[in-house]
């Protein structure tokens, strides 16, 4: 008889138990169609079916059918290893110390038959887009590590961040920012290995909101995504127009060209460049990237310890007169200017928003948590040395885009040549996100359009793409301030994505799976049968949040509240600061005057 898999999985210290049970074999032939309900049913003998609705699928089969995903990818890296005769007779658990159910589940059959299993009953349609899905799954955590740091914007806007907050508070709060946006990025990729599989995909941050809150948590999480990855294209595109003034200015600074015109053009570019639609394609680009943003970092470092502040810049940016360079340990600035660098950082921290949808494209997801650790401990001490740094000779000249500070222009034009290449690369990565969350919510789920990869998907790609760039163009010259809108943005999205939607994700599904503590053990095609009680009375919410570790909970739900609040005090703030800032700026909504 085949080895038997865990029918229950718990983690007690590092010691974890494996129980060991049968079920019946799955059958394909024995599946009966409700036609009053127009879905999969199960029939009189309990054998497993399908749905075609996703909110109709009970929360245990997300979690059987996750278990027999993550085994199938054990089992494939351990033939790829040369462990093919060990593989196939022994079973090694994928989530390793990570195992964390607490919960019954259903017993797995052998390791031989896990792949049968994960797609049996599936209909064509469903087979189809299964093995589409798995044709994007290419990436490694190498390239991981690269799409996370790609993000021209964090460390560039690290100085200003500093400079509103002074050295004390802004070394502490990066820290403290640094290290609960590497816990929430362990929750999501939790969350993640648990839900996932080829039968019920996890392809973006609103699937997770999906099955743990339902289907109104969906579109608020799917609208949210799509703002802020529009407006980090706008924003970027802004960037780059500013980059592209300051070269045509010259070093007399009489040159000109129309700054509506300058983001216009890289809005041609990005519509160009957003053809490519696998990530991984992106990993090549984005290694690139990652290089060239360490070159201006050390470049301008360089330049700034050499050179005065850019004085006019500085000026036409925010206000500011000429006069020495004063900084501050503690800064008597005011409230709002203060909530808008806590914002700065935040968006620093803001690539969360994207990481299901970079572990939808892994060949491995378990994985996924080594190319974060890379990446946001990359992220922190680059972008904490270059903040201090320039901080401490410009002071309050200090720019939203640093290496713009530079004051001689044959300095200013290699950073901003740099920037606009790397900006590119990350406007277009950002592109390809929002257009695949845009893709699969609309084409795909609301009007059953043909898969991403096919050959009429690669059609309205291309024209989605076009209409994408076009509305970040907008974006970008409605509000002509680097420093005011990305605080906007951090407040309103990136805030909730990198640190309140994370714990509160958690605390929903540890609260579904220790309900079920009580209930008997989930077999598929049994549905919520074996449920003691529903959703509808108290004793279910009282024991999903009081068994198992409440301490937890608690954790999570204060961290959640506290993010949330943290985000409305941004909103207040940025909201006063663009009003302000339109006050004393030069440049105004479509005009043709640069704010540098």
């Amino acid at each position: 008889m085949a080895k038997q898999f865990p029918g229950k999985i718990e983690l007690d210290n590092e010691i974890v138990r494996e129980e060991m049970k049968e079920i019946p074999p799955y059958n394909a032939n024995e599946i009966v169609k409700d036609e009053s309900k127009d879905v999969l049913t199960y029939d009189e003998n309990h054998h497993h079916t399908s749905y075609t609705d996703i909110s109709d699928v009970p929360f245990e089969e997300f979690l059987h059918y996750s278990l027999l995903q993550r085994t199938q990818e054990q089992h494939a890296l351990e033939i790829l290893k040369g462990e093919e005769e060990h593989a196939s007779t022994s079973f090694r658990n994928p989530f390793g110390r990570w195992a964390n159910y607490r919960l019954p589940l259903a017993p797995i059959t052998s390791i031989d038959d896990a792949t049968v299993a994960s797609t049996a009953n599936m209909t064509a349609d469903q087979l189809e887009r299964a093995n589409a899905r798995r044709a994007l799954r290419q990436a490694g955590w190498a390239a991981v590590f690269y799409l996370i740091t790609t993000d021209i914007l964090g460390p560039f806007n690290a100085p200003i961040a500093i400079s509103q907050l002074g050295y004390v508070p802004g070394v502490i709060l990066y820290t403290v920012m640094g290290i609960a946006a590497f816990y929430c990025g362990i929750m999501l990729w939790r969350l993640y290995i648990h839900l996932d599989s080829d039968r019920y995909p996890v392809k973006t941050y609103s699937d997770i909101c999906e099955r743990i809150f339902g289907r109104p948590a969906r579109h608020v999480c799917t609208f949210l995504q799509s703002l802020q990855l529009i407006v980090n294209v706008g924003v970027i595109c802004l960037s780059n127009g500013q980059s592209l003034a300051q070269i045509v200015a010259g070093e007399s600074g009489t040159g000109h060209i129309c700054f509506s015109v300058a983001i216009v053009i890289w809005a041609l570019f990005g519509m160009v460049i957003g053809q490519i639609r696998t990530l991984k394609s992106f990993s090549i680009l984005s290694n690139f990237a990652v290089w060239v943003n360490l070159l201006i970092i050390f470049i301008s470092m360089g330049f700034i310890a050499n050179s005065p502040p850019n004085y006019a810049a500085a000026y036409a940016s925010a206000g500011t007169p000429m006069g020495p360079v004063v900084t501050h340990a503690f800064v008597s600035l005011p409230t709002t200017t203060q909530i808008n660098g806590i914002m700065q950082m935040v968006f620093a921290y803001g690539g969360a928003m994207i990481f299901p949808e970079i572990m939808a494209e892994m060949r491995r997801p378990m994985d996924f948590w080594k190319g974060m650790a890379c990446a946001q401990s990359l992220i922190y001490v680059a972008y904490l040395v270059y903040g201090v740094f320039v901080y401490s000779f410009q002071g309050q000249f200090t720019l939203p885009l640093a290496y713009q500070g530079v004051s001689k222009y044959s300095w200013q034009t290699v950073g901003n040549v740099l920037a606009l290449i790397t900006g590119i690369i990350a406007a277009g990565l950002y592109g390809n996100i929002g257009i695949k969350v845009a893709y699969l919510n609309i084409v795909e789920d609301w009007f059953k359009g043909p898969p991403l990869l096919s050959r009429k998907g690669h059609i309205i790609w291309a024209i989605m793409v076009v209409i994408y760039w076009a509305l970040a163009f907008i974006v970008g010259s409605a509000i002509p301030q680097v420093e005011n809108i990305s605080s906007l943005i951090a407040a309103i999205c990136i805030m909730q994505f990198s640190y309140t939607f994370p714990p509160a994700l958690r605390l929903g599904y540890d609260v579904i799976t220790d309900a079920m503590s009580e209930d008997a053990v989930y077999v598929p095609g049994n549905g919520t049968a074996g449920r003691i009680d529903t959703w509808k009375e108290s004793s279910r919410w009282k024991r999903g949040f009081l068994t198992g570790r409440v301490w937890f909970k608690a954790m999570n739900l204060v961290l959640a509240v506290g993010f949330l609040v943290m985000a409305a005090l941004g909103m207040w703030g940025s909201g006063v600061s663009i009003k302000e800032a339109f006050a004393v700026s030069s440049a105004t909504s479509f005009s043709c005057t640069a704010p540098v």
